[in-house]
């Protein structure tokens, strides 16, 4: 064992006081920092900015520091007024307590936080009875880092069944291919490149409702395809994908072939709306009550109202879950099953989620998504009202009816109606402007309107439908839990001020003044162009899925 002396403490720090060294000058730096009134009286007010790319030597008081990044992320949107996702951006302050006092919790410790997995446990649960469950079905699932993951996780399951199907038949495997319509969210066509599998993605057009064509589907399918991804809730114009009539499309091929092709539901937004509203899936099946339906991922963080940073993917029996993507994990003092795509992950979401399952139960869940559809229907139909204006989301029409005739044709809404008297689909309010206002008001630009109302603080896209139709340009106004009527009237208001406002004036370009990232950091960060310079782009549109704002 070495040998020790005694440390005199007084002498140490009077000599550390009195030595003139590196330390004693760094000691009187810290000290010259850290002696403010309020962060506005220190040097970081005036005379010298906060480090940006490299860690500063010395660092700067916690009240300063706070003050000046506060002060720059002031340049943000507000979230509340970010109509353009899909996102929840409100919690109550019940909820936002428990995830600050759980906010250090890992969903990874699971044998550290038993109470924690236990409610992720429920959580799954509760999911898959949402979605249908069937009897003598054990349903297994997980929570995720949001739908992007979930899906690269339940494709990779129909990957790796195909797969081991093929080799159980001594057939190549080399050549798997996934079904997916042109709207469908970049994470779906992310899974295919990323995975190695050939994606193959179906035009969309008006007939099919921009979504999904049954008929194209039929055309693509063989014994290479190891799924087909269904979506319900496109994230252009909020349409639900005909789930069973793609099902059955598909029990049609495998009576034919014997080829047995599962369906993946994307359900990162319909899945906390369809087993709620009234509407459902306006009157179609969606989820495990069809056989063929193997997964479904939802986003917890879009319509089951938490904030950003949650996902569930669920198959609809352990069978459907190959083994061989299932590792068993020895850490931190217990042994467990793992499939996902990440390790360390907030737990507090979860609790979240499991808090708003109890606390808002079926009917405080129905009432919250009655209310976004019906405020969906009041904004569109008096955006046409107007007739400056057609939606091309159809849930304010009645049901079956999908084609705009006119503002004449605008039906006001009865007191006694709910969402079942209308198109299914997410509360989602895609629109442009009219056939007569553009042969009237020619130098009025749609992407104008986008840009003014900006300025009033609301973002709005505007941005062109999928490939074979982006020569139509939409605005799309996503409708969430905390867009009040208060707040829709005074939306309506604003967007017909602004019409009227462009009517008004002489032929102006507004794209000049269309607000993105200017600071020296968008020089390093995406290798993408602005709106203005798209046509520059590496891979157009034409080539794959869009990239849709989410």
């Amino acid at each position: 064992m070495s040998l020790a002396r005694h440390v005199d403490p007084d002498t140490l720090i009077q000599a550390l006081h009195h030595h003139p060294s590196k330390a004693h000058k760094h000691h009187l730096q810290t000290k010259s920092a850290t002696s403010t009134v309020t962060p506005y009286s220190s040097r970081y007010a005036s005379q010298q900015e906060i480090s940006k790319f490299i860690i500063p030597q010395q660092g700067a008081p916690a009240d300063a520091v706070h003050q000046m990044l506060k002060d720059e992320l002031d340049l943000d949107g507000r979230p509340n007024l970010n109509l353009a996702s899909f996102v929840g951006t409100y919690m109550e302050r019940e909820a936002e307590a428990l995830m600050v006092e759980n906010l250090s919790k890992n969903m990874s410790d699971a044998d550290e936080y038993p109470a924690m997995m236990a409610m992720h446990a429920r959580c799954v649960s509760i999911i898959s009875h949402l979605w249908g469950v069937q009897k003598g079905e054990t349903a297994i699932g997980s929570a995720t880092t949001g739908s992007s993951e979930a899906i690269h996780l339940g494709g990779l399951a129909m990957k790796r069944r195909w797969q081991e199907k093929r080799e159980r038949e001594g057939k190549d495997k080399t050549k798997p291919n996934v079904i997916m319509g042109s709207n469908a969210q970049v994470a779906l066509e992310k899974f295919a490149r990323y995975f190695e599998v050939e994606a193959r993605i179906l035009d969309v057009s008006e007939k099919s409702l921009y979504r999904l064509d049954p008929e194209l589907v039929k055309k693509n399918i063989d014994e290479n395809t190891i799924g087909v991804f269904v979506i319900m809730g496109s994230t252009y114009t909020g349409h639900y994908e005909p789930v069973e009539e793609i099902s059955n499309i598909l029990d049609e091929y495998e009576n034919k072939t014997g080829i047995d092709i599962p369906i993946h539901v994307d359900a990162a937004s319909g899945g906390f709306i369809a087993p709620f509203t009234h509407a459902k899936a306006g009157g179609h099946k969606w989820n495990f009550q069809l056989p063929r339906v193997k997964s479904i991922n939802t986003s917890g963080h879009k319509f089951g109202l938490v904030y950003a940073g949650v996902g569930w993917i669920i198959w609809r029996d352990e069978s459907y879950l190959p083994k061989h993507l299932i590792f068993e994990l020895h850490y931190l003092g217990g042994t467990e099953e793992s499939y996902t795509l990440n390790f360390s992950r907030p737990g507090a979401q979860i609790i979240a989620q499991y808090y708003n399952l109890i606390h808002l139960g079926f009917e405080g869940y129905r009432n919250i998504m009655e209310n976004c559809l019906t405020n969906a229907r009041l904004l569109s139909k008096a955006l046409e009202k107007t007739g400056w204006y057609v939606c091309v989301s159809d849930i304010h029409r009645k049901k079956g009816k999908h084609i705009y005739k006119g503002a004449e044709d605008v039906e006001y809404t009865r007191e006694e109606d709910t969402s079942a008297n209308y198109n299914a689909g997410l509360p989602v309010v895609a629109f442009r402007l009219s056939d007569d206002f553009k042969q009237n008001y020619s130098h009025v630009k749609q992407e104008s309107i986008s840009t003014l109302l900006r300025v009033k603080q609301y973002i709005i896209p505007n941005y062109p439908l999928p490939p074979t139709c982006q020569s139509t340009e939409i605005l799309r106004v996503v409708v969430r839990e905390s867009m009040s009527l208060d707040l829709l009237d005074r939306l309506i208001t604003d967007i017909i001020s602004v019409t009227e406002q462009l009517m008004n004036t002489d032929a102006v370009d507004l794209a000049a003044f269309q607000p993105g990232a200017t600071g020296v950091e968008k020089l390093h960060q995406s290798r993408g162009v602005d709106h203005r310079t798209k046509h520059l782009a590496r891979r157009p549109m034409s080539e794959g899925v869009h990239r849709t704002v989410c």
